[in-house]
């Protein structure tokens, strides 16, 4: 009988606060840059949904969450 080895990888560190934070804070001001940019939010929607296949119903709701990112999550 042999004994199979087991390989542990150490995933990288967690990131810190600061770019976590700033991180949601820039997610944050490109969809508002993208608001901005004249696609209406219909043609947001239909766009995503066309490249990633997902339920248009998942897709209005993280784009509801996204201006609120900021607040939930930086002080």
């Amino acid at each position: 009988m042999t004994k199979a080895s087991i390989k542990v990888v150490k995933s990288d560190p967690p990131e810190t606060k600061q770019v976590l934070a700033e991180a949601v804070t820039r997610i944050s001001e490109g969809f508002a840059a993208l608001e901005k940019s004249g696609l209406n939010r219909k043609a947001i929607i239909i766009l995503i949904q066309a490249e990633t296949k997902l339920p248009l119903r998942d897709i209005r709701l993280v784009l509801d969450a996204l201006p609120r990112l900021k607040g939930w999550y930086c002080r």
